[in-house]
């Protein structure tokens, strides 16, 4: 990618990206909403199968997208090293955090994760308001936004980048908004493949010396390729529609037992005004239906006619096929299989441990791609607000999001005050639960402490003792 690349010829790569990755990502947004293709029916299927076919959809993938997700909270920013050379604390009065609260990052950053997460990829711009002066971050979704870069797999800093604001519909074009290093234009088109219908405009200067669009990626591999959470399970989700769907059948046709009667003729509709039989289009007596259910009792006069029963379809190796399915996704995605079935009676501390091992591996990978997409953030940030000095050793303070008692959590945190000697104060963090607020209540009650005790403390040495007389001795 080079700089003398025209706008017109960046936004025409851009939509084709769009257009190139289009199916694929709504096939992604598909099964994430439950949109799964039907399981295999019989060509001659009726409307009755047809019911069981869309009451077999057993949608699992929110729960792949949320259960790391959720563990996934950006709750603080700590910045590069000050002028001493000594490391920064960590603090809500920061300008980067103050950018933080201002786009209201605490609640919308979990979008941007789950994007991420489901699409493989997500992005965020940082802009100046127009109307404030004041800058801002907001998610952009994959299925709006491309981005091209010169090392896709390498690269944090696209060339340009464009989001959808409107879809074309009819004769309304459509309506696209582009970055690139230095400025941001508005893009018009007909259609994502129409090249000729684009048209470019230039709108400002962003105030940005870099792109100001981030990408958030859950996995890049080093041809650039994106892939998320969903994509490699929808094989696997298939499977189990198709052994739910297999088992509805089963359910709703086989499974109780079917009374048979040899021997038997079935009585016959009759026309009500001759008494002959009414005839079908093949020239066969039509009979009439019986009504049998549990509480009528078969008999017959003749002495030839045979009863008897055929056994019901056994239910159980469907639901063993379904749990197994079931596993094989919960290995495959490293999701505890608790998570997905429900069942952790009589598990111990150590074994639930063991089984949260390989998601918090997965979310600790998925906490350094996306910690480093914000410190870009957040360097954008500074710099629209005017921050000259650009820091690449700040850092993002993870929420710790593990479920442990305050009790477990205050025991060990002892333990380790005493016999390694690590000050209180650098315990204090690891609190389960603990925000970056409270911690600086936290900081400003104990200098304000230590303060009245120093105070004490010199008062008491200021003040000069008294001697005390001998009391006088009686004679």
């Amino acid at each position: 990618m080079t700089a003398s690349v025209s706008p017109a010829a960046l936004a025409r790569q851009l939509l084709a990206i769009l257009n190139r990755d289009g199916d694929r990502l709504k096939r992604v947004d598909d099964y994430l909403h439950g949109r799964h293709d039907d399981p295999y029916m019989p060509p001659q299927a009726d409307d009755e199968y047809r019911l069981l076919a869309r009451r077999a959809v057993s949608n699992w993938m929110p729960l792949l997208v949320g259960t790391p997700a959720q563990a996934l909270y950006v709750d603080g920013f700590r910045p590069g090293s000050t002028e001493d050379g000594l490391l920064a604390e960590v603090e809500t009065t920061s300008p980067e955090w103050e950018h933080w609260q201002r786009s209201r990052l605490d609640a919308r950053q979990a979008a941007v994760y789950r994007g991420a997460l489901a699409y493989g990829h997500a992005f965020t711009v940082t802009e100046r308001d127009d109307k404030d002066g004041l800058v801002r971050t907001k998610g952009l979704s994959a299925l709006r936004t491309a981005a091209l870069y010169e090392d896709p797999a390498n690269d944090d800093t696209p060339h340009a980048a464009l989001t959808v604001t409107a879809w074309p519909s009819g004769d309304t074009r459509g309506k696209a908004r582009m970055w690139d290093a230095a400025h941001e234009y508005a893009v018009t088109f007909r259609g994502l493949d129409d090249e000729k219908s684009i048209t470019v405009a230039s709108l400002r200067r962003h105030g940005s010396s870099e792109c100001p669009v981030t990408r958030f990626a859950s996995l890049v591999d080093l041809e650039g390729r994106t892939l998320g959470v969903i994509e490699p399970m929808i094989a696997l989700q298939d499977r189990i529609n198709q052994t739910i769907f297999d088992l509805l059948v089963a359910q709703t046709y086989a499974s109780v037992k079917v009374r048979t009667a040899t021997g038997m003729a079935p009585p016959i509709q009759r026309d009500l005004e001759t008494g002959e039989p009414v005839l079908d289009a093949q020239g066969n007596p039509i009979p009439l239906p019986i009504n049998h259910n549990a509480r009528r009792f078969l008999f017959a006069e003749d002495p030839d006619v045979r009863f008897g029963s055929l056994d019901e379809t056994p239910l159980g190796g469907f639901i063993d096929s379904v749990d197994m399915s079931i596993r094989h996704l919960a290995a495959v995605s490293q999701t505890p299989p608790h998570h997905l079935l429900g069942q952790i009676a009589n598990l111990s501390a150590e074994a639930l441990l063991a089984a949260e091992t390989a998601l918090s591996r997965k979310i600790a990978e998925f906490r350094t791609a996306f910690g480093e997409s914000w410190e870009r953030v957040f360097r954008l940030a500074a710099e629209l607000a005017g921050h000259s000095a650009i820091d690449f050793k700040g850092e993002v303070i993870w929420r710790d999001m593990e479920s442990r008692s305050l009790a477990q959590a205050a025991d060990a945190l002892g333990k380790l005050r005493e016999q390694l000697g690590i000050p209180a104060r650098g315990l204090w963090r690891r609190v389960p639960g603990v925000t970056q607020t409270e911690l600086e209540d936290w900081e400003r009650t104990a200098e304000e402490d230590d303060s009245v005790g120093q105070l004490a403390t010199a008062l008491t040495r200021a003040t000069p003792e008294v001697p005390v007389a001998p009391a006088a001795v009686a004679a």
